[in-house]
């Protein structure tokens, strides 16, 4: 457990730009809920800051645990999440019709957002303490069917969009690990010539719908592209200096729909402007790269391709939804971790940070 000497060497400065993406998420949260007529708020801002109080206990839990005995009980970790997803299939509520979601005390837990974690534990645990880590086929085929139950449960639910964000855990852990180039080629081969088999029978229609909508949104203005039409517009609007704290209107006379949720990003750049987007991305940024440098620091291989692991899904995230809110990919639900309306999503993205914490913090222990 946590030990007091530890403390010191806690990295400070990661926690303090973690917080701050936290703070201007509830903030953004408020703004784009927001109703001008009523001059208040729906309630969604208070429920994400609960979130946040029980994100941080999680994070607290994976600060205090030795990395090295989550890794060390990786196979137990991994199995209860897939029970898990098999369980929200079978038993979970239908909702707008998905299978996403587990009714608790307080609401609703979402055990995919947690998925990236216990992928990226049981990753790290496979190739850290092999010798040869991923250089051979065989090593690269046990790491994929360890990724293959989790992404394939959550497709089922279906949320490809959550499913999406295993791969690139797999393949930064795989990459550090020793994954050859040739490998990659090869996959990316197999990946091209295997997209008309998911065109025609792994895609569902809207899913197609927003692909081709994506390449022509004025296609369908009113329908599949209106959302990705709607976000251009919203981050075009706000230039250098933006309109203003609650002084938005694609987002509070909900022209951007979940503006709170995929598209807060956009409400972000309409109400700051061009400034508040650098400030922003300047922060993840930040965090990016002082997560990368614990990485570097961690003391044995377990530790690295586990911090690897977390943050390569998280950077992920980031990239797409910033790309997709500024129209630049197609329109997928997927939150803007830290930012983004979502309890599952942001206890799970502070949990993981909690990991890096630890990783950096016991570079020093024997």
């Amino acid at each position: 457990m946590f030990e007091r000497r530890l403390y010191f060497y806690l990295d400070w400065a990661l926690l303090s730009a973690v917080l701050a993406l936290c703070a201007i998420g509830v903030g953004m949260i408020y703004s784009a809920t927001y109703d001008p007529s009523t001059q208040s708020s729906d309630a969604l801002f208070r429920t994400q800051l609960l979130a946040i109080g029980f994100g941080v206990i999680a994070m607290v839990a994976c600060v205090a645990i030795d990395y090295r005995r989550l890794t060390s009980n990786a196979l137990l970790l991994y199995g209860a999440l897939a029970l898990l997803l098999i369980y929200v299939l079978v038993m979970g509520p239908t909702i707008a019709g998905t299978r996403r979601w587990i009714s608790v005390g307080v609401g609703a837990l979402q055990p995919s957002e947690f998925a990236k974690i216990a992928l990226a534990i049981v990753l790290a645990m496979l190739y850290g303490e092999s010798r040869q880590g991923a250089r051979t086929l065989g090593d690269l085929l046990v790491g994929a069917a360890f990724l293959a139950v989790p992404l394939g449960l959550i497709a089922q639910q279906p949320d490809l969009g959550t499913a999406a964000v295993l791969v690139p855990v797999y393949f930064g852990i795989a990459y550090v690990a020793g994954l050859r180039v040739r490998f990659l080629a090869i996959l990316a081969l197999v990946g091209v010539l295997m997209a008309p088999v998911a065109w025609n029978y792994v895609l569902k229609d809207y899913q197609k719908s927003r692909i081709v909508t994506f390449f022509n949104p004025e296609q369908d203005a009113r329908g599949a592209g209106y959302q990705q039409i709607q976000a251009r517009i919203t981050v075009g609007s706000g230039g250098l200096t933006g309109k203003g704290y609650l002084q938005g209107t694609q987002g509070q006379y909900k022209f951007l729909p979940v503006a709170h949720n995929d598209f807060i990003f956009s409400v972000l750049a309409e109400e700051q402007g061009f400034i508040g987007v650098l400030v922003t991305l300047g922060l993840y940024l930040f965090v990016i790269l002082r997560g990368l440098e614990a990485a570097r620091l961690s003391k044995d291989r377990v530790g690295a391709y586990l911090v690897v692991g977390v943050l390569s899904g998280f950077t992920f995230q980031v990239i797409y939804t910033v790309a997709m809110s500024a129209g630049l990919a197609p329109v997928k639900g997927l939150t803007l971790p830290l930012l983004s309306y979502g309890g599952s999503s942001i206890i799970a993205t502070l949990a993981g940070f909690g990991l890096v914490l630890n990783v950096r913090m016991r570079r020093f222990t024997n």
